[in-house]
């Protein structure tokens, strides 16, 4: 009896099929049929088929010994294994190798980076051209709306028909007394220092007596007054007019600046 006739027969005895004998000793079902029918090229070698036989005989319960010495007996007795022999499987097996880039595609890559830094620089350096050929400074400038610019503030030479605008700025000291012309109330009286200027806005006639004519820039509505004099001066004027409606001089005992 064969060594593959006696392993089937001791498998039968055992109860035991194919793919049993294949899930305990972990190997395949195919290499254990063709063991089984006396081929062992699928062992991968002596070495293999040894190991082989040993395992399914201790699955099926029967003695791998003589199997295993005819085996020898069939196929020579085992020589010195080699590393290679015990590591390396009798097939080999064919292992896809990765292809490293081509050259050319090498040279195009690079060849694309190099392009792509040129555009990128010529693109910074025409930026950089338009900037300093623009404005020296680097905030756009803003112009306001026509909501936004803040309305004028009115001259008095703007000002409405009903009022009368006295500004006095002096250059010397002087006395000042501003009155009412219709009812002769005082509006001010005191010293406008010099280097120092005072405006009213009235709606009624007035009348101003100023102590030193001559120290003072007198302004109504505007329009500026001549008081070119040393002696004190007393001018009335009328809301809208920009001269003195019935000046008078006076040398009285007013305080004079």
């Amino acid at each position: 009896m064969s060594i593959g006739e006696s392993l089937a027969d001791a498998r039968r005895q055992a109860g035991l099929t194919v793919a049993q004998v294949s899930h305990q000793t972990r190997i395949r079902e195919s290499i254990i049929r063709d063991i089984e029918q006396g081929d062992f090229s699928a062992c991968g070698g002596d070495f293999y088929a040894r190991g082989h036989i040993r395992s399914i005989a201790g699955a099926v319960g029967t003695d791998p010994v003589p199997l295993i010495s005819e085996y020898d007996a069939d196929h020579g007795p085992p020589h010195a294994m080699r590393a290679a022999d015990v590591f390396e499987p009798s097939r080999p097996i064919k292992i896809r190798e990765r292809h490293s880039p081509s050259l050319a595609m090498i040279v195009v890559v690079v060849l694309l980076a190099i392009i792509g830094f040129s555009a990128y620089h010529l693109a910074t350096r025409g930026s950089g051209k338009h900037l300093a050929a623009g404005s020296p400074t680097s905030h756009p400038s803003v112009h306001p709306t026509a909501s936004a610019r803040p309305s004028p503030t009115p001259s008095p030479t703007h000002s409405a028909a009903t009022d009368v605008v006295i500004k006095v700025a002096a250059t010397e000291e002087c006395w000042v007394l501003l009155t009412d012309s219709n009812g002769g109330s005082q509006i001010y009286m005191g010293v406008v220092q010099a280097g120092t200027s005072m405006t009213w806005t009235e709606q009624q006639a007035v009348s101003i007596r100023l102590g030193n004519p001559g120290g003072v820039v007198l302004t109504v509505n505007g329009k500026r007054q001549a008081t070119q004099t040393q002696l004190p001066v007393t001018l009335s004027f009328t809301p809208g007019s920009t001269s003195a409606s019935s000046p008078a001089d006076s040398t009285s005992s007013s305080p004079s600046g």
